[in-house]
């Protein structure tokens, strides 16, 4: 029979004024023929674990629902639910002491310390140092200065007499260096998040966030271990020695052998299953053990493994496996320790509450101040230095581990930790304000510059962004960009943006995809290959024409936000065109019906709110016809036909027509139809006017067509016609009769067309994203042949008063005669040279 005995057990540890004092408490222990006297700690504390965790969860998560319409990140909901747990509030109950046992803290820290192993080996894996590598001037000038500057200007404020009680010595010399790197630490992980949420993430802004959070982590955890080694027991070169073989064998030999196995697997078409994970999370305990034995934090293994482990397919699938048990269960074993050594309770009875605001705000300036600077000295807006200071005050686990480390080093007291914690929670918290304030008044700078065709100078470069969701979307979109005359005076400069779902990943990304970037190290995943395939196509394109520029990038995001992450780029890229397939089923009788793909509501989206103007390609078939009569056996020919119904979205229909009738081969007919004026007469008849086009509407119209015939009346490849029609169905049937031999049609959407002509169609449409022209262009037998172009203007053009849209293209009020106008003879010429 067993008998139980008790015997004491011991802790060392430190009060708030950084004595040591001994805690003891009772152990049972087991007498009988078991190998183990004492019990197995698990029968004991795994089910306080759990019920600690279960706590920390519940508790966070109600936060993070609170906290999110404020914008605030996961991380600060997870910080404050660990110090409401810790003594501030939860510990002064009762209950605390049963579900927080002194005896169960070894369990807790166990897990806590094992969580963080994994949570930097997640942050190796998201981490691409190429960035680091590519890097420019200014992005290593502005990340320089906001680590170096609050590094020193950090350790500066740990001297401030904050404390109110207890004797001056208090204050350890050494917890000024661990104070200094929390201050100078810029959190990638949580960063990423932040700039994803705002949608800042392909912005040049976030880029030189995440590149300069980069370096600040790295840097963060270069000193953060050398400050281990030094306050260590071990001599610094006895433990710093056998730290920097492990790292560079780890990186020089390690890492191609595992980007070599993995191109191997690949190349067998073998897919990365539970296995290979298992191997990999087995090697991150061994790497976090030989870390720890070598005289450094356990966590540097686990990152250096994540970071020689290649971007790619393998990375994208440990990541959708372990990131929300790692994250959501392990992580928050450490913030509860966290919360534990934090009491904010008692810090007003011990500090001088007003040098601990005083340290706050000063250490949330630093990094803004610093950025806001650098900004100025570069001539670039200081809103943008604002935006880019608050982000750099990102905090996350990183400092906490930092501020626990100095705390276990004994180099900090419970006080100073208290306030670190509470500044580092501030900082954090002021992050999405102060971008979304510097964001907001950029915004409103850039809300009335629209870009758009029709206003871009047709000498200078056009910008066109393509969205390819598929591989069947290539052909038509580089063969409408063939004919689109890319010429030295006005190239062609094409984004083209690959767009795929957000599928199990932490947060939206932007990847430029650069030429020839299948190298060893970053081998390509299933999405890498699709991307691969379009990008290539587009590089056979631009390998044709000179005068084109091709930049290939892939967007990862959700369906529902996928607009938004467009709109941004295009903003930031000053696209004036974004050029997207019409999604649809096979053809049946002659019609096409739209498919419910999700990737439909991102193309409505984008023509609800778009910057710039919008053209939807339906795509038959569009290619190049071989002119059988033509003596030159490569010219092409080409027949367009742009239907012009009059409004805003017509002119850029027109406007874009006219470039592409710049194509050699190519020939152009705009037809413009008219109500009869018996139409008119009605209408005037029974006081519908209104619902027509005004007087003031049909002088613009009248404007934009005769300076396009002004400019295009010596060029034999266009010809221009005039149709009086009385109503849509005979319009169509117009077109059936006269018009039906074209290749591709051009039309506006025709949001704000008001014409007669419109009654009959805008009832009967399938597609609204196609406006009722082309809808029914799409939709008729005798154009089931045809591709059909709708172009659309920037949907915020339309609230723009009269005036301001009187001046069109040619930059003329009122048409003149050709003979009178000052270009008549300069335009003469060119045409007789040509």
């Amino acid at each position: 029979m067993d008998v139980e005995t008790q015997v004491l057990g011991r802790y060392n540890i430190s009060n708030s004024q950084g004595y040591e004092i001994k805690v003891c408490y009772m152990q049972n222990i087991k007498e009988g023929y078991s190998s183990w006297q004492i019990q197995n700690p698990f029968y004991l504390y795994l089910p306080v674990l759990a019920m600690q965790l279960s706590l920390m969860i519940f508790l966070s998560r109600i936060l993070m629902v609170i906290l999110k319409p404020l914008g605030q990140p996961r991380f600060v909901s997870e910080v404050i639910a660990g110090i409401l747990i810790g003594p501030t509030y939860f510990g002064k109950k009762q209950l605390s002491s049963f579900i927080f046992p002194f005896e169960s803290n070894i369990l807790l820290e166990t897990f806590a310390n094992l969580g963080l192993n994994y949570y930097m080996f997640l942050v190796g894996l998201e981490m691409d140092l190429s960035a680091v590598r590519n890097m420019s001037k200014k992005s290593l000038s502005i990340g320089t200065a906001t680590i170096l500057f609050p590094l020193f200007a950090g350790a500066g404020l740990y001297f401030l007499p904050m404390r109110t009680k207890g004797p001056a010595s208090s204050t350890q010399p050494l917890g000024a260096v661990f104070w200094a790197i929390t201050l100078s630490i810029t959190s990638f992980p949580d960063l990423a998040r932040i700039l994803s949420q705002l949608k800042l993430l392909h912005t040049d802004l976030g880029r030189t966030a995440l590149t300069t959070s980069i370096i600040s982590d790295i840097v963060a955890c270069v000193l953060l271990v050398v400050a281990i080694i030094t306050f260590n027991d071990r001599t610094f070169l006895a433990a710093s020695i056998p730290t920097l073989i492990f790292i560079a064998i780890c990186w020089y030999l390690l890492r191609p052998g595992i980007a070599w196995m993995i191109r191997q697997t690949e190349k067998k078409g073998e897919k990365f299953n539970n296995t290979h994970i298992y191997y990999v999370l087995s090697g991150v305990a061994v790497f976090g053990l030989v870390t720890d034995a070598c005289g450094s934090h356990s966590m540097i293994g686990g990152l250096m493994l994540g970071l020689i482990i290649p971007k790619g397919e393998l990375a994208i699938t440990i990541m959708e496996t372990i990131e929300e048990f790692v994250k959501g269960i392990m992580l928050p074993a450490f913030i509860i320790t966290n919360g534990l050594r934090t009491n904010l309770h008692d810090l007003p009875l011990v500090a001088d509450m007003a040098v601990v605001s005083l340290i706050t705000v000063a250490a949330t300036s630093l990094k803004i101040l610093t950025s806001v600077i650098i900004y100025l000295l570069f001539g670039m807006s200081p809103r943008d230095g604002l935006a880019l200071g608050a982000l750099m005050n990102t905090k996350g686990v990183l400092a906490l581990i930092v501020l626990n480390e100095g705390r276990s080093l004994m180099a900090m007291d419970n006080t100073t930790m208290s306030v670190m914690t509470f500044t580092i929670l501030f900082m954090t918290a002021m992050v999405a304000p102060l971008v979304l304030l510097a964001n907001k008044t950029t915004r409103r700078a850039r809300q009335y510059k629209q870009r758009t065709i029709l206003r871009t100078n047709p000498n200078t470069e056009l910008r066109i962004l393509t969205c390819i969701h598929s591989m069947g979307n290539l052909s038509g979109i580089i063969n409408l960009l063939e004919v689109s005359n890319s010429t030295r005076r006005s190239p062609i400069s094409v984004f083209v943006v690959h767009l795929v779902e957000l599928l199990g990943r932490a947060s939206t990304m932007l990847i430029v995809n650069e030429p020839g970037n299948n190298s060893a190290t970053n081998p390509p995943s299933r999405e890498r290959a699709e991307s691969d395939q379009i990008f290539s196509a587009f590089g056979s394109y631009k390998d044709k024409h000179d005068t084109v520029v091709v930049q290939p990038l892939t967007i990862v995001s959700p369906y529902t936000t996928m607009h938004e992450d467009i709109f941004q780029f295009s903003e930031d890229k000053h696209v004036s065109m974004i050029l997207i397939p019409f999604h649809k089923q096979a053809a049946s009788g002659g019609r096409f019906q739209v498919d419910n793909h999700p990737i439909r509501e991102v193309n409505q989206n984008l023509l609800l709110n778009s910057p710039c103007s919008v053209g939807i390609l339906v795509d038959r078939g569009l290619r190049l016809f071989k002119s059988s009569e033509s003596s030159t056996p490569t010219q092409t020919e080409l027949r367009v036909a742009m239907l012009f119904m009059g409004g805003f979205d017509d002119y850029e229909a027109l406007t874009y027509a006219y470039r592409i009738a710049g194509t050699p081969g190519v020939t152009l007919t705009v037809v413009r139809f008219l109500p009869t004026k018996v139409v008119e007469q009605n209408a005037n008849n029974y006081g519908e006017v209104g619902s027509f086009e005004t007087e003031t509407e049909e002088e613009l119209d009248d404007d934009y067509i005769n300076e396009f015939r002004f400019k295009s009346m010596f060029d034999k490849s266009i010809i221009y016609q005039v149709k009086h029609v009385d109503n849509g169905e005979e319009l169509l049937e117009n077109i059936r009769r006269n018009y039906n031999e074209f290749d591709l049609y051009i039309v506006g959407r025709g949001l704000e067309m008001k014409s007669p002509l419109a009654i009959g169609l805008s009832e009967l449409i399938d597609n609204p994203e196609l406006g009722p022209i082309g809808d029914a262009l799409v939709s008729s037998a005798f154009t089931s042949h045809a591709s059909v172009l709708v172009v659309q203007q920037p949907a915020s053009d339309s609230f723009k008063s009269r005036s301001q849209r009187r001046v069109g293209k040619f930059r003329h009020k009122k048409w003149a005669s050709p003979v009178l106008n000052p270009d008549y003879e300069v335009l003469e010429n060119a045409k007789t040279m040509r």
